[in-house]
């Protein structure tokens, strides 16, 4: 696995955001799942709620795909936990999971599939 795959899957298991170059723009995420695409490769499900985007970001933030190819300067980092509530529908981005976070009823991270 890349060196950015082992970051975010240590991050993920501290229950903390990382900050991370994709794309060449900066953002700071919450990593939801980890694995593979359905192609093999390192893919992440996240919830960005800080940085640029080329898109927007809406206030408050939102759920991204990210292939970690095109992903660089990934760091764990301090600070609360993000994500949104739905979470629980069914998602398409990781086809192997490696490692999924829930988020529990205190909102904190939890290990759902490891």
């Amino acid at each position: 696995m890349s060196a950015t795959y082992d970051t975010i899957r240590q991050a993920m298991l501290l229950g903390k955001p990382v900050s991370l170059t994709y794309n060449s723009l900066y953002r700071e995420v919450c990593v939801h799942a980890l694995g593979l695409n359905k192609y093999g490769r390192e893919q992440a499900l996240t919830y960005q709620y800080a940085g640029d985007s080329t898109k927007g970001l809406p206030p408050g933030g939102e759920w991204r795909c990210i292939a970690l190819a095109n992903a660089f300067d990934a760091r764990i980092i301090e600070g609360p936990w993000h994500t949104r509530n739905d979470h629980e529908e069914t998602q398409t981005c990781v086809a192997q999971v490696d490692l999924e976070l829930w988020v529990g009823p205190d909102g904190l991270p939890y290990v759902k599939r490891a």
